[in-house]
């Protein structure tokens, strides 16, 4: 038996450090070569990193939320057959030969342990045996709970299990203390810088979007030949593409240390999206140039790759202006955040059939609210309003997004 250590690689891009995210092994676990080992997390790029080895893990050196530099130790494996003679590259991820480790009594039952620290999987486990964690003794690190120590007080005679006595069945008042790290606390970091720095201010307008709607459901047909879905958010990407030139303030990124606003030709669209990990912006660059039918393909390939944890660095930076909705869920208004240093974000509300009063008639129209925050640093509340004033009239007749000037 001999010892694999595994250092932390050089995931790219010249990157010198990098937050491990989330372990998908604890120590005693056995891990088969290419199995996932840990995600680690460079600004907000996930990379997964498998196993080169087949063992079992001894120790993890590095905790989740914790930083680690390209080529510091992440995890020693127990691994099968002796090591390769020869001197190893400094950094390199090669066995290293060591004692073999004495083996590890089997813990006792102990007292109760109010902070049990175990694994999601070891928890599941427990819950699903019903199996208090707090009378289980861990092997593990600390006193980490592992997948053999449950086992094990699973095997053991009921009385062994109570402490010699029932406990009276009690209400759940406990708190459960969650870290937050990776993507999670890369969001609180960005939420708290814009809400600090930005003064914000919302404006809320009440849009018509009918005819915007009826136009939507007569191209779905040519949209599906095309291989595209067409959402609202495609007519609303078209309506910046018409709106902004006349407002450049609005389209633009400022850096308050520099009293620089850089205003930008080029309209490079965020798009905010909620993932498994928490929510991501990636970028529809260059929307001036595109078409209705490129606009939908773009928004929904760098959602999906945001969704599916392969979206690039690049596609998760540089955008001019945020576009945010939640759909269906979104509401009947939002204070929407600023995605820093951008000036201005724009959030469409849920999509509502309602009685309105048109030409002295009581009509049912399908009715949307837009929800819009500005940095009231760059962007006047009179400048604010005549740009949402602009996108509402685009929408209202869709006819005049696609009407050259």
């Amino acid at each position: 038996m001999s010892t694999y250590v595994f250092k932390l690689p050089d995931v790219g891009e010249g990157t010198t450090e990098a937050e491990i995210a989330a372990w998908h092994v604890a120590p005693g676990e056995t891990v088969a070569e290419d199995q996932p080992l840990v995600d680690v997390m460079t600004e907000k790029v996930t990379v997964e990193i498998t196993s080169p080895v087949a063992g079992i893990v001894r120790s993890i050196h590095v905790a989740a939320g914790d930083m680690a530099a390209v080529g510091a130790a992440l995890v020693t494996l127990d691994i099968e057959g002796a090591p390769e003679q020869g001197t190893i590259a400094p950094g390199a991820n090669a066995p290293v030969a060591v004692a073999p480790a004495p083996a590890a009594p089997a813990p006792q039952p102990t007292a109760i342990n109010p902070r049990p620290s175990a694994s999601p999987s070891v928890r599941r486990r427990a819950r699903e045996a019903d199996a208090p964690l707090e009378r289980i003794a861990g092997s593990g690190p600390g006193g980490r709970i592992l997948h053999q120590d449950v086992e094990r007080f699973l095997a053991q005679p009921s009385s062994d299990k109570d402490g010699g006595a029932a406990a009276p069945a009690l209400g759940d008042d406990g708190v459960e203390e969650i870290r937050i790290i990776g993507l999670r606390r890369k969001i609180a970091e960005k939420m708290t810088q814009a809400k600090r720095s930005i003064p914000h201010f919302t404006y809320v307008e009440e849009i018509d979007v009918t005819e915007l709607e009826a136009l939507r459901t007569h191209l779905q047909a040519q949209a599906a030949s095309k291989g595209v879905k067409l959402s609202p958010l495609a007519f609303f990407a078209r309506a910046l593409v018409r709106a902004l030139p006349d407002y450049p303030q609005i389209n633009a990124t400022y850096d308050g240390d520099a009293g620089i606003l850089r205003r930008s030709r080029a309209i490079h669209l965020g798009i905010a999206t909620q993932t498994p990990g928490g929510l991501m912006v990636p970028v529809v660059r260059h929307l001036e140039a595109r078409d209705l039918w490129d606009c939908a393909a773009e928004i929904a390939r760098v959602s999906s790759a945001a969704r599916d944890g392969k979206a690039t660095r690049q596609e998760l930076s540089g955008s001019t202006i945020t576009l945010t909705s939640l759909g269906p869920m979104g509401g009947i208004a939002a204070t929407p955040v600023i995605n820093h240093p951008e000036v201005a974000i724009i959030g469409p509300n849920r999509m509502v059939e309602r009685p309105v009063v048109r030409q002295g008639a009581i009509v049912i129209r399908k009715i949307m609210n837009l929800s819009a925050s500005f940095d009231h640093r760059i962007v006047d509340g009179y400048d604010a309003a005549a740009f949402i004033q602009q996108l509402k009239s685009l929408l209202e007749l869709p006819a005049t997004l696609f009407i050259d000037r």
